[in-house]
């Protein structure tokens, strides 16, 4: 189970990437099952060919950028729909990615990465490794939090919520989409390096239906934590990432196959977005917003 909450808490940074695109820009981006891949390839065969890890985790981040700005040149430019464009370079990625690691599958346990330090000291598996996975996603949580609040951060905002509107100030909101989708898919390369370096190797598939993966963070942690506000929207990112690799871990442990985890991934996802809509939840949201409500009059009378 602490390793469920390790993973979960590395895959916040890929969960807070995907809810940069599917929450603040309302863009389905499929590129994240390439883009994971590219952060892995890229920092796997730099360490393997002697770069500092550190090096190879912020290249792999560059990468990650590059493709996402792909992406978003292909919808704003070429004026191709959005998840199609998403497609194309998330196909494109897999023969790239394939090119950079010269084969599918590339082994890091001889050598040294970010996570050899915590593996040497025997912290792997313990609240001492949850302690540092959850500063570095609290700390990726708190740029983003930082950055959504600058004036281009709520330029980005503002393009999610209405396009004609915020154009009409002046703001170019190709540009906007364009950063938005490349600062994404850099988090996700950066979470995609991490993970490499955590498992001891990189692997062509190993993106694969990861968007489920982070549709189902996003979408877990707000449904039930919330959603109204952006520090608390990001950090049910968070938890939601930690919740959804809890939930994966309880099912193996209870004997389920394998192979049925994006069966059950499907199925969660589907859960937390029916479940809102019932007449018994609306009926517990109203009451709750009511109460807040009347608590608040109370507290200005």
């Amino acid at each position: 189970m602490i390793v469920a909450v390790e993973l979960g808490l590395i895959y916040a940074v890929m969960a807070l990437g995907v809810y940069l695109t599917f929450r603040i820009l309302n863009f389905p981006d499929l590129t994240v099952d390439g883009s994971f891949t590219t952060g892995a390839a890229v920092a796997s065969i730099m360490i393997i060919n002697g770069a500092p890890p550190v090096l190879s985790t912020v290249a792999a981040f560059g990468a990650g950028l590059v493709a996402g700005w792909i992406t978003g040149i292909l919808h704003t430019k070429g004026k191709i729909n959005g998840l199609l464009a998403g497609i194309l370079t998330m196909i494109a990625l897999y023969s790239i990615n394939l090119r950079i690691m010269g084969k599918a599958n590339l082994p890091l346990l001889r050598e040294d990465t970010l996570i050899t330090p915590l593996r040497d000291a025997g912290m792997l598996g313990t609240v001492g490794s949850i302690i540092v996975f959850g500063l570095l996603a609290l700390s990726v949580k708190f740029i983003i939090d930082w950055f959504l609040h600058t004036d281009l951060g709520l330029a980005m905002q503002a393009t999610g919520d209405n396009e004609e509107m915020i154009r009409s100030f002046g703001v170019s909101t190709d540009r906007m989409k364009i950063l938005g989708l490349a600062l994404s898919n850099g988090l996700v390369a950066l979470c995609g390096a991490l993970i490499a370096q955590y498992q001891g190797f990189a692997d062509i598939g190993m993106g694969i239906g990861l968007i489920l993966a982070g549709l189902a963070s996003v979408i877990i942690g707000q449904a039930i934590f919330g959603s109204r506000v952006i520090v608390i929207a990001t950090l049910a990112v968070v938890l939601g990432s930690v919740l959804y690799r809890v939930v994966i871990q309880l099912a193996l442990q209870a004997g389920l196959n394998p192979n049925d985890m994006k069966l059950i991934s499907a199925v969660l996802v589907v859960i937390a977005l029916v479940l809102p809509q019932w007449k018994v939840f609306r009926r517990i949201g109203g009451l709750s917003n009511m109460k807040k409500a009347l608590s608040g009059t109370g507290a200005r009378g």
